[in-house]
């Protein structure tokens, strides 16, 4: 069973959001990586990139598939995880310590799109 974390948003493509004030910390779901693999390579946009919510921003590549990173929310990127540039396994050690990009979040209402930690559970168990 993959691990869930209560007070974060979840995507139906595996991402998740976890907010600070207006900031939202965007990565990839423990589901996910464990569906992926070893992760290899993580492609970022930049900094000041616009993202929108349900629009793809980036991609991760593993041993095993390459996958499309869909932004669960609209914003403006504002950091991304340089640390992930030399260590993309850091996902697999843990998804949700190892953050993608932040993003100054743009329009909070698009949290209500996402799943809580229980919708997300049972959805991943279909």
């Amino acid at each position: 069973m993959s691990k869930v974390i209560e007070g974060l948003y979840y995507s139906e493509s595996h991402e998740f959001v976890r907010v600070e004030g207006n900031v939202g910390f965007v990565g990839i779901t423990d589901y996910a990586q464990n569906a992926l693999g070893t992760v290899v390579y993580v492609d970022m946009p930049d900094v000041d990139d616009e993202v929108e919510a349900g629009e793809e921003f980036g991609a991760v590549e593993s041993t095993k598939a390459a996958s499309d990173l869909i932004s669960p929310v609209s914003g403006t990127v504002i950091e991304v995880n340089e640390a992930l540039d030399d260590q993309p396994e850091l996902i697999n050690e843990d998804a949700f310590a190892n953050w993608i990009i932040k993003v100054e979040l743009s329009d909070k209402s698009e949290l209500d799109n996402l799943m809580d930690a229980a919708a997300y559970s049972k959805f991943c168990e279909k």
